[in-house]
This record gives structure tokens, sequence and C-alpha cells, in this order.
């Protein structure tokens, strides 16, 4: 996070110093994604802005003591008012709630108030995997002699093959590559959860063909997947190579680089793979996440169903 993230200016003193603490707790202790901090950070600042222009004074933490459920669902109000969704206040009042039991936890405050508050319903989306004939479509062996596709195609391969989300499969470096002797991944996912990730020979084909290819040298640290000018790749190229796949292989719009990850997990679980084992492979911190896809093959089983049975 950038220094301007971690100030309070709708905030006194007291309460500024004191949020500023509970984001440190946060990165150092919790270990939290930045991004997610960033969001935090963002939503308390709405929240103190809110109780400023509220109360008519900067906010302390005597003022939040006094917060009462009334208080905390006038700003909810006002933000749906402002048009935000539902998902977006759900993470709002993860934070504010965040905050509060960690003031509470210090003697600074009390979060009882924003308990009694109900979280917002979220329409639950399910995971939009390919067929795994499509799957397979978009992950085939690219030319031999353009290393560009071949890179691109490893890529893909790692998402689909070994479940990676496209951050952990840019994220590696030469010296992770799978490779003859290195069949297993250590990929440190959200959160900084470790896990390991057996890559299958056919994604490991793809890797060595990349490397082949490569007219640059790959320092043992520096990344594995690089940018035709040696910098790490971005992941807007993986997108637009995936959006390439789209229009060739005429792929609906929810075929994206994350798709992948999702067709890895469902198909695993169509050929009997058990959700403890897919979870695991997939670093979910909670097997609910994982059970999304118990709904997806079932929908898919129905679907199978319907087209087959001569009672359908």
């Amino acid at each position: 996070m950038q220094r301007s993230s971690l100030t309070f200016p709708a905030a006194a003193p007291d309460l500024a110093e004191a949020a500023r603490l509970w984001l440190a707790h946060l990165a150092g202790e919790r270990r939290v994604a930045g991004h997610t901090l960033e969001a935090y950070a963002r939503d308390v600042l709405q929240f103190l802005e809110f109780l400023r222009e509220h109360s008519g004074a900067l906010p302390d933490l005597a003022a939040l003591r006094a917060l009462g459920a009334a208080d905390l669902r006038a700003f909810m109000a006002r933000r749906r008012a402002e048009g935000a969704g539902s998902r977006s206040l759900s993470r709002q009042l993860a934070g504010l709630r965040s905050l509060m039991r960690h003031l509470e936890r210090e003697g600074l405050a009390k979060a009882g108030a924003f308990s009694l508050v109900r979280t917002p319903k979220l329409a639950r989306s399910l995971p939009k995997p390919l067929s795994p004939e499509k799957a397979l479509a978009v992950v085939a062996p690219a030319p031999q002699d353009a290393w560009i596709e071949a890179r691109d195609h490893a890529v893909l391969a790692l998402l689909y093959g070994a479940g990676l989300r496209i951050s952990e499969a840019l994220g590696l470096n030469r010296a992770d590559a799978p490779g003859p002797g290195r069949d297993v991944l250590r990929i440190e996912g959200k959160g900084g959860k470790i896990r390991q990730v057996p890559v299958i020979a056919p994604v490991q084909a793809a890797v060595a063909a990349y490397l082949q290819l490569c007219p640059h040298t790959l320092p043992a640290q520096g990344p594995l997947f690089i940018g035709a000018r040696g910098g790490r790749l971005s992941p807007r190229l993986i997108q637009l190579a995936m959006e390439r796949a789209r229009g060739a292989l005429d792929l609906p719009a929810s075929a994206t680089p994350h798709a992948l990850r999702h067709s890895f997990a469902t198909h695993l679980l169509g050929q009997g793979g058990d959700l403890r084992s897919i979870q695991e492979l997939l670093g979910h911190a909670s097997l609910k996440t994982t059970q999304g896809y118990t709904a997806v093959d079932a929908a898919r089983l129905l679907e199978a169903w319907k087209s087959a049975h001569p009672r359908a």
C-alpha cells in the first residue's frame, strides 16, 4: 500500500492512529493482501467521512464508542443510495467489523452495535467452467516455431492442467519451472497460503517447449514467463490470448483465463475427485468455496439427462 492509503484525514488523531495500527496488524500478523488492505482503508475512510458529515465534527474514539446500530444502518442506506451493490456493502461491513473487533481487543471501543446489522444477501454466482472438449481445445499445443504462442500456451496449460490462478502462474520464477525431477510446484496463494501442486506431463511438455523456443536468457531467480522486452509477463497479455481463443473457438464471454481454473476443478470432480483434495489443489481457505463446484457438476449432469433420456 502507498503511504497515502494509510492516512485518515476524516478522523480525529486518536482514531486515525488506531485505524493505522489496525491496518498494520492486518498486514503484519494476518498477512492480508495489499489490494484488500487498500479496499479496507477506502471503506473505513468513507465511513469516517459519513460520520463527520453526520455529526458535524471529526469522529474520535469516543464518538465511535457511542455509535449505535441505527448509525451504521444510516451509513449503509447512504451507500446503497449512492449505487453500492450488495457485494461492496458486505465487504465494507466486514472491514468495519474487523476494525471494531481490533479496537475492542485494544480496549478502545465496543463492537456490539456492528454485530446487530445484518450483512446484505448476495446472489451466489456459480463458477463458469468450459466443457472438457473446449478446455482441451484452448490449451492445444501451439505452433512449434513461435515462442510467444508457446509461452501463452504454457501459461494456459498451467491454469487448466494445474488449477493455478493467473497471478500464481505469472509469479513463477525460472527456478520454479516444472520438468524432469520437478513434477510438483510449491505455490504461495492468497493470504500467503502455501500448497503443493502436481504438474502432469502435458503441462511439463508445454513449459519445456516454451523454454526451448524463448530467445531470452532467463536467470534462475528471474521470471519464468516474460514479455517481448524481457520483463515479467503481464496478465493482460494472457487475457488477450484467451480473447483470441474465444474468437477462434466460438466460446462465450465467460471463457476467461480464470474459467480454466474453474474447469480444472469441475472436471476433476466429474472424474471422481473428492472435495477435500480439490480444495487443497486450488488453495481455498474454506471448503464452502470449493463446494460451489458440486452445484456446477450437478447442473451439468441434469443437462445431460435432459438431452439424452427418452423421458426427459
